[in-house]
């Protein structure tokens, strides 16, 4: 059943702390909301996870209350409507580099009048036993659009102001490398370039998101008005089991 509540929190200003999960795990959906996520991002544009496969990961979050969101590899109203369809309640779309990407977005999560999304009976809706479900829908469902290319820097002042974006999310990597410094995502250039959008981004009464690996990430963008924050499953998973094997062989060497 579609919900509103995120969405809600997203217009609240409270910050949400989530997970991109990138591994086809519906128990690793489950961890997630156990160690208290706020909602978690199924990647379908770097893993792959087809909306098949995501599906069993959105029954997990719904059954233990957590909003499911899937970030869609492809600008497309067809594979945007099967995470959908699936059950997520919103979509994250890459690469948006001006304000047609960003409106087509909107077109493919929304139905009219706000957008063009057709509709049949699916999870999403119970199978067409939902009364009233296109405008709930229309309520309940997030548009996340992604600036993170040279076009994306130079519009972004036409994606931020499309009707119907929810979120900009600005993600350090392709960002580093749009402005010429590849994998230095701590660079001043990639720093000074999230905050100036950032700002244009809460001005226009947006939420802001971008990625924070660490606790020191999230406080040094929390000061700076981000709202949306986003960490990686494998990272954490590589993370924790590094520290965990380095300190056992540590353990045995001082034996």
């Amino acid at each position: 059943m579609i919900d509103g509540a995120f969405r809600a929190k997203l217009r609240s200003g409270d910050p949400l702390v989530g997970v991109f999960i990138s591994i086809e795990s519906p128990t690793t959906v489950e961890l997630l909301a156990v160690a208290g996520v706020d909602y978690v991002m199924i990647d379908g544009e770097h893993n792959p996870i087809a909306a098949g496969e995501a599906v069993d990961m959105v029954r997990a979050a719904e059954a233990k209350g957590v909003p499911a969101m899937a970030r869609v590899g492809e600008n497309t109203q067809q594979v945007m409507a099967k995470y959908l369809d699936a059950g997520v309640l919103g979509v994250m779309i890459p690469m948006v580099n001006n304000a047609a990407d960003a409106r087509y977005v909107v077109d493919s999560v929304k139905y009219p009048p706000m957008g063009k999304r057709g509709l049949a009976g699916v999870r999403a809706n119970d199978f067409a036993t939902t009364p009233g479900y296109t405008d709930m829908a229309n309520e309940a469902t997030v548009v996340m659009v992604q600036i993170e290319t040279r076009d994306g820097i130079d519009n972004a002042d036409e994606i931020i102001n499309t009707d119907g974006v929810d979120s900009v999310f600005l993600g350090p990597s392709d960002l580093s490398v749009a402005l010429g410094v590849p994998g230095e995502t701590k660079h001043p250039l990639v720093l000074e370039t999230i905050e100036q959008l950032t700002e244009k981004i809460v001005a226009a009464g947006r939420t802001a998101g971008t990625i924070a690996r660490t606790p020191e990430d999230y406080a040094y963008w929390r000061d700076r008005g981000v709202q949306l924050f986003l960490t990686g499953a494998n990272a954490l998973l590589l993370g924790a089991a590094k520290a965990y094997v380095d300190g056992a062989r540590s353990a045995e060497e001082g034996r």
